[in-house]
């Protein structure tokens, strides 16, 4: 059995697919084919369905035109080692988006990513309960998260 998520893109899902398997280490386009039958989204051959793979996470989006647009319900996190990898992402994803608070970024496709450091896990399970508030304090006033920033609040 296999779990994988889906993604429905109005339009421009190549262009969406090409800049995250660029962004994200150890991912790619498997596959990209239209749809031979009418559907209801339109004639054989508008409808686009692609196999893709972001780090160890397999993907599958269909390019199909209007539906439900993407929203917070769904977002996708990606866990980063380094603030410059934070920059990196946060810079890309923004670029026609819109940024939000605590890390989130909406792309200009309109899918909402989480760019957090990996350390924000390790210091939000501290022991010390005082620790943990200190950093979701800090959390909770950043818009992209700062790992030194986090680190501060937690050693205070």
């Amino acid at each position: 059995m296999n779990v994988i998520q889906h993604l429905w893109f109005e339009k421009d899902m190549e262009a969406a697919l090409r800049l995250y398997t660029t962004l994200i280490p150890g991912s790619s386009v498997n596959s990209v084919t239209a749809l031979p039958a009418d559907s209801p989204s339109g004639p054989a051959g508008s409808v686009k369905i692609a196999e893709f793979t972001l780090s160890d996470q397999s993907y599958m989006a269909i390019e199909a035109g209007p539906l439900d647009p993407f929203n917070h319900s769904f977002s996708i996190m990606v866990e980063c080692d380094t603030q410059a990898e934070i920059d990196h992402l946060w810079n890309a994803f923004a670029e026609g988006g819109t940024i939000e608070q605590c890390g989130w970024v909406r792309d200009r496709w309109g899918l909402c990513w989480q760019i957090v450091p990996k350390q924000l896990g390790q210091l939000m399970k501290n022991p010390d309960p005082e620790k943990r508030k200190r950093v979701a304090e800090a959390m909770l006033k950043m818009v992209k998260l700062d790992i030194a920033g986090l680190e501060a609040a937690a050693r205070n």
